[in-house]
């Protein structure tokens, strides 16, 4: 048993800039995890992909992938056995695009951090014939992380930022907590324009980095 604490965290970014070229992705199986077929993908152990898939439940997500052999891989995580949320052979077409080395940027002087949504959703179904409410699960809520950051005016990484918030680009991002492991997402990266002025704190910008797809958390 082991608990975590923040102390020592850090947010990264990498602008979709960052991506590589997609390889193209001609088989997904229904396996755990997730076998995909690539001819010549290059890939190596613990790479970093964004998986693009005709299923809607696993795209739009950043993965890592174990390399098998020269014309396939694992993605790790991506648990796709039950057809009835992933039908056989309907993971495709597929690309996956790695991110390349040495384009994590890291988000600057992230004073707090606040999640929400990824917690389960549920339909309530009331029966006329029953007096107590059913409530089903649905899914996930969407997920967001609101960071709260020291303004500074003059860090060129805060223009970078407020430049894709403005652009609504697309990119990827990953929350590194020492001994608990890296939590990787992909998505929009929202940036105040307007530092918030309280007396006796810091000067602060917002910034909330909204996923598309899933959040995956890897324990090393």
């Amino acid at each position: 048993m082991a608990y975590g604490f923040p102390e020592g965290s850090y947010f990264q970014f990498s602008a979709f800039s960052g991506f590589a070229a997609a390889k193209t992705i001609t088989a997904l199986s229904n396996a755990n995890p997730t076998a995909a077929t690539s001819t010549a993908h290059g890939y190596t152990t613990n790479d970093e992909v964004l998986l693009n898939s005709a299923w809607e439940d696993a795209t739009d997500t950043i993965y890592r992938v174990t390399q098998t052999t020269a014309d396939a891989f694992t993605i790790q995580g991506l648990n796709t056995t039950d057809t009835s949320l992933y039908p056989a052979s309907g993971g495709v077409p597929a690309t996956a695009q790695k991110i390349t080395a040495g384009t994590w940027t890291s988000i600057p002087q992230v004073l707090t951090v606040a999640t929400s949504g990824g917690d389960p959703k549920f339909t309530t179904i009331q029966p006329l014939a029953r007096r107590t409410a059913i409530n089903v699960p649905t899914g996930f809520n969407a997920t967001s992380i609101t960071l709260q950051i020291g303004d500074d005016p003059a860090n060129a990484t805060l223009q970078t930022m407020l430049g894709i918030s403005r652009t609504l680009a697309k990119i990827g991002f990953k929350m590194v907590v020492p001994g608990q492991g890296t939590t990787y997402g992909f998505g929009y990266m929202s940036v105040g324009e307007v530092a918030q002025l309280a007396t006796g704190q810091t000067n602060q910008r917002t910034v909330v980095l909204t996923l598309l797809g899933k959040a995956m958390t890897y324990s090393s």
